[in-house]
């Protein structure tokens, strides 16, 4: 097998859609810990029942993400392979894929890899999903690969909308002062990935219609002129048709792909969140 493309499940896609011939796509699951119980982020996880165990609990829920050994055998048997990581800002994950490079290096010299630290999550991570594949169909080299990575990587950006963050409150990963509002009087986060791939908060507004001009606004204002963008959503599919149907009202060359979350993306994004990565 001549190429992997190797994430962890930051990345939504169950599946590489249409997948080129000679890539094999390899998913290394977080896992999510609450209360006794362990939820691993593979394909048989039953979102919806760990999104009702962590909400009946008051305890933190903890993610875990993989280990370096788990990466290591995801790596193995191919001669090219590229890496996706949930954004080092948030997660040890990007440590945890630099320390089995290290392992399979001392395995396999000759292996070419990359590890791409997204700096992002869900929609954003997606894009450069279907970008990587589509560039190895190309049939490029190794490195011309990485290289349009890297300039695709500074042309995309990820905004979200969180309709509920009592999970990111409770494991530290947002200010309780900027969530106050959020779940009260119908309000909505939007915010944006920074470029140390950690949340930024862009605006609090009030109801989904304002949400949607939110972000469609703050997409044009970064660089958007149509083109691809990738939403994941947790239940949502409402806001999902909303923005896509505002975005093809300005612009006609619009691709826009919806995907249900992942374990990790349910559990940080919650009930009615969305991640829209898209291309500037």
């Amino acid at each position: 097998m001549e190429w992997k493309v190797v994430v962890d499940t930051a990345c939504d896609f169950r599946e590489i859609p249409n997948k080129a011939e000679n890539v094999a796509y390899e998913r290394v699951p977080f896992s999510l810990q609450i209360e006794d119980k362990v939820f691993v982020d593979n394909l048989d996880l039953d979102i919806d029942k760990m999104m009702d165990e962590m909400y009946a609990s008051s305890e933190p829920a903890r993610s875990a993400c993989p280990s370096p050994e788990a990466y290591l055998s995801a790596y193995r048997g191919a001669e090219n392979v590229i890496v996706l990581t949930l954004t080092g800002g948030m997660s040890g994950s990007y440590n945890s894929a630099v320390i089995a490079e290290k392992m399979l290096k001392e395995e396999n010299y000759n292996v070419n890899i990359h590890i791409i630290n997204t700096l992002s999550a869900g929609g954003q991570n997606d894009l450069f999903l279907l970008k990587i594949n589509e560039l190895i169909k190309e049939g490029l080299s190794f490195e011309e690969v990485v290289a349009a990575m890297t300039k695709y990587q500074e042309n995309s950006k990820l905004i979200f909308v969180l309709e509920k963050v009592d999970n990111l409150v409770k494991n530290g990963r947002l200010n309780k002062l900027a969530a106050a509002l959020v779940g009260l009087l119908n309000m909505r986060m939007v915010g944006e990935a920074s470029s140390e791939g950690t949340l930024h908060l862009l605006h609090k507004v009030r109801g989904e219609k304002k949400a949607v001009s939110t972000v469609v606004d703050e997409m044009i204002k970064a660089g958007y002129k149509g083109g691809r963008a990738v939403i994941t959503h947790r239940n949502n599919t409402n806001i999902c048709e909303k923005i896509e149907e505002k975005l093809k009202e300005k612009f006609t060359n619009v691709e826009f792909i919806a995907v249900p979350t992942s374990g990790i993306c349910s559990f940080y994004g919650e009930e009615g969140g969305m991640l829209l990565g898209y291309e500037i």
